[in-house]
């Protein structure tokens, strides 16, 4: 289907081509060579006009063709685990002094935001972003637990929504239409927008009186002369005008393609009704009213066509179009940044709900509002593929606020932290979880895994860690408790210095309401969990060697580790140790 559509694409565009050189020459003959009356040229522009129309409901089935099997390899490569390299990473929002986007891989190449988002336009992402790392009222996280459990279940709803417009749009925002929408007005005079059309008027009228009276030329004079200064004095503002919303007819058309599917669609979770409240409007939809802008846009886009180029002079097209734009946008101009929003705010949804129905062991956290808590039972990566995920089962809050994770490197340690801040991530976004079952409470994540020295910044790994940690700290000073997650805690100094120093941030740390997760391979500072009593437990994960390589089963089990293959792998591997 996409391959004779795409043939149909070349032959109209060839058709057109030769329509519009045809018409070129009737131009030539009816208006300089006065061989053919200038009627005649309505012939090839109805024609062409026609081929346009027709060419353009090809050009978006073949793009809808072409999207649909862009949608479906997509899915494919999701529920493969092949999607890394694919979409967008959402590398834009990171920022290296956020507390965890970088370190757990919420944004990024190989990210969770790469994973999850579906969306297309840019408040969809931005809405996704925000919520995986700007976490939003607790009390709101029912309502869209329930929203993602609606299109969840929904999979033509979302596959049609996916298939809308013809082209993926990332440039416009709701910032940038509000604003647009919101500035003052260029050209306001209704007068002169009557004296637009009456000044065209007078065009068409001296073109037949040229055409039909014996008085050759003289009739044109007074129209040009009248047209020349209607279009001098305004150039500037009607340029204005146009230039602020130039090249955006595509990104319209599939933000009003959006809002109507919003306006039209069934809905019984009150997030989303909620969300259609935004989006409805009394008289004329918000749909039609975006529908109209793109069209103006478009036909401003239409008219430096050279078959088209005469008649839009004629008309004074470019000034009509300014003052219809500045019509639309007094009345719904305030308006169109919230629009934008909501459909955004619908994209971010169906992104969760389609990783939900794409992981279908996964499910909703246990919200409660309270004390710092985060019990698990088979807690996994979600970005891990599920026949490679190993689940364990975790308890933090009450009494018990710091598990002390030891073990060798590549034992576990560090997927294990991920693995909790990266799903407290998700509980707090509303999406599904990679767990049996989760109970969390409202939590502020600072995490410090990937800390390292910068050259530029003429900073060392120690030093970029401790002010992490004094970051992380801070944090830890909200009203919302703090979970914390700190691997290798102070590796880059001396074991006497680590161990007093690791004791001292832990216990700051836990003056406050937070719990956390702290992992080394020193076990000198398994001690440190014995001295904080009730409040702390060990933890650990194991290795063993197995044909002279050191094996994991990433099983996490009570107490300290109570021995070590690395001098053995050492000594397999050939060294004098």
């Amino acid at each position: 289907m996409l391959e004779a559509a795409e043939r149909r694409d070349n032959s109209l565009a060839n058709l057109r081509l030769a329509v519009a050189l045809v018409g070129v020459a009737m131009i030539w003959l009816a208006l300089l060579a006065r061989v053919l009356p200038p009627i005649w040229l309505v012939l090839p522009g109805a024609l062409y006009m026609g081929l346009v129309f027709a060419h353009g409901g090809v050009l978006r089935q073949r793009d809808r063709l072409a999207r649909a099997v862009e949608v479906y390899e997509s899915g494919l490569a999701r529920l493969t685990d092949l999607w890394r390299g694919q979409g967008r990473t959402g590398e834009e929002y990171a920022d290296e002094d956020h507390l965890y986007a970088v370190d757990l891989d919420v944004v990024g190449p190989g990210s969770l935001f790469q994973r999850i988002s579906t969306a297309r336009t840019a408040p969809g992402e931005e809405t996704l972003a925000r919520w995986l790392l700007e976490p939003e009222d607790f009390e709101s996280l029912a309502s869209r637990q329930e929203a993602v459990a609606e299109l969840r279940g929904r999979l033509d709803l979302r596959e049609s929504a996916a298939l809308l417009g013809d082209e993926v749009s990332f440039e416009i925002s709701s910032e940038q239409l509000e604003d647009w929408g919101g500035a003052s007005p260029v050209v306001t005079s209704t007068r002169s927008a009557w004296l637009a059309g009456g000044v065209a008027g007078l065009n068409v009228l001296a073109l037949v009186a040229w055409w039909r009276l014996p008085w050759g030329s003289l009739p044109l004079l007074p129209a040009l002369i009248a047209s020349g200064a209607f279009v001098l004095i305004w150039r500037r503002r009607v340029g204005a005008v146009l230039a602020a919303a130039r090249h955006r007819h595509r990104e319209l058309s599939h933000f009003a393609q959006l809002l109507h599917f919003l306006e039209s669609e069934t809905f019984s979770a009150d997030g989303l009704l909620e969300l259609q409240a935004r989006v409805r409007r009394v008289g004329f939809p918000a749909s039609r009213m975006v529908r109209l802008l793109a069209q103006l846009l478009e036909w401003n886009e239409s008219r430096r066509n050279i078959l088209f180029l005469p008649i839009a002079g004629l008309l004074l097209l470019e000034s009509q179009l300014a003052f219809a734009v500045e019509r639309w946008r007094a009345d719904a101009g305030s308006e169109a940044g919230g629009w934008l929003r909501a459909v955004g705010e619908f994209e971010a949804l169906c992104s969760l709900a389609a990783f939900a129905f794409e992981n279908p062991d996964d499910c909703f956290p246990e919200l409660e509002p309270g004390a710092a808590i985060f019990v698990a039972d088979g807690l996994g990566h979600p970005l891990l593929s599920r026949a490679s995920c190993v689940r364990n089962d975790l308890e933090l809050g009450g009494s018990l606020r710091l598990l002390l994770v030891s073990g060798s490197n590549m034992s576990g340690k560090s997927t294990l932290l991920r693995s909790v801040g990266v799903n407290a991530v998700l509980a707090q976004a509303g999406a599904t979880v990679r767990a049996r079952r989760l109970r969390i409470s409202p939590l502020r994540v600072g995490a410090s895994l990937t800390v390292g020295d910068s050259l530029a910044q003429g900073t060392s790994r120690f030093y970029a860690e401790i002010s992490r940690l004094r970051a992380i700290a801070a944090l830890g000073e909200a009203s919302v408790p703090l979970l914390f997650l700190l691997d290798e805690i102070l590796h880059g100094t001396n074991s006497h210095d680590r161990r007093i120093g690791a004791e001292g941030v832990i216990r700051s740390l836990l003056a406050g309401e937070g719990i956390g997760l702290v992992t080394t391979h020193d076990l000198a500072l398994a001690e440190i969990a014995e001295d904080l009593g009730s409040r702390a437990a060990n933890v650990h994960f194991e290795d063993r060697i197995d044909g002279g390589r050191m094996v994991f089963d990433y099983k996490l089990r009570r107490g300290v580790v109570d021995k070590s293959n690395a001098l053995s792998l050492m000594r397999e591997l050939g060294l004098d140790v």
